[in-house]
């Protein structure tokens, strides 16, 4: 019995870590540095949080940073608090107190964070990255629902400037109001200037240092008044645009065939197998059926 053949097609059934090695070590080669993935699922109800900080911390004490790391992300988000963490982490540990960030699809609000904290993002014409202001999920009735942080406080704002301007009857202001509590709202403003606060932070110590004009050039990512909702993709361009220091990736190169091969791979392992994953050549670390391979 040929138990190689039988070993190896557990490991493309199970899509194991094994069969996503060589695609770690073709682009190492070309990137000259090693490289670490970095996935949350899309499908199941997970989130950037300090658990994955501290599994990103196991991956990069086990590689060689005499030269940083690239980190391939792919996520929707989640804590800005633990993308703060990661970003710190991830400077931390690189030996040249940076790190490179490639976009193979989506990094969505945290997860931009993330990439904000880089000291260059790659990005090819079918990459996103998102607005970073935060979202709140209320439970409605039988129903969850979102709402931007942003709009909440924008609304309540327009709501009482309308209210003090009224002149007659305020019975319809009131009972709007009413369903307003002010402790929330300011809570609300803390945390979104938290998260504008994280960004500019990160990018004046990074890819933007020096440049005085961060927010202003920035505010495409800060707010929804731009992009209108927060799910709407920032493409490769506009944030060329803002200043970030984007390196293009060709789809018709060897460097993307490699990336989106991975991405395919590790796509499907987070969305069928486990909830999360962080990899390098070496090690595999993820969630959801495991902590360890």
């Amino acid at each position: 019995m040929n138990f190689p053949v039988i070993k190896n097609v557990l490991a493309e059934e199970n899509q194991t870590s094994t069969t996503r090695v060589h695609l770690f070590r073709e682009l190492e080669k070309l990137l000259g540095r090693p490289v670490i993935t970095y996935f949350t699922s899309f499908v199941y109800p997970v989130i950037i949080d300090d658990s994955d900080a501290v599994m990103i911390e196991g991956v990069l004490q086990h590689i060689d940073q005499s030269k940083g790391f690239a980190l391939i992300i792919d996520s929707p988000g989640g804590d800005g608090l633990a993308a703060e963490r990661i970003i710190n982490i991830c400077r931390s540990y690189s030996k040249t107190g940076e790190y490179w960030v490639i976009v193979p699809n989506q990094a969505k609000s945290a997860a931009t964070i993330i990439c904000l904290g880089a000291s260059k993002i790659f990005m090819s014409a079918t990459s996103e990255l998102g607005p970073i202001d935060p979202q709140l999920t209320i439970k409605e009735a039988s129903s969850l629902k979102r709402y931007s942080v942003y709009n909440l406080i924008e609304s309540y704002e327009s709501l009482f400037g309308r209210a003090v301007r009224a002149k007659g009857n305020l019975e319809p202001y009131l009972q709007q109001l009413a369903r307003y509590d002010e402790r929330d709202i300011k809570e609300f403003r803390s945390v979104l200037d938290l998260s504008e606060d994280i960004a500019i932070k990160v990018l004046k110590s990074g890819m933007m240092k020096g440049d005085t004009k961060i927010r202003e050039k920035m505010q495409i990512f800060l707010s929804p008044k731009s992009t209108k909702i927060h799910a709407r993709p920032i493409f490769r361009d506009e944030a060329k645009k803002c200043g970030l220091n984007i390196d293009s990736i060709d789809i018709d190169s060897k460097l993307w065939e490699l990336i989106f091969e991975l991405y395919i791979r590790t796509n499907h392992f987070v969305n069928t197998k486990v909830t999360k994953c962080i990899e390098c050549e070496k090690d595999s670390f993820f969630a959801g059926v495991g902590s360890h391979e």
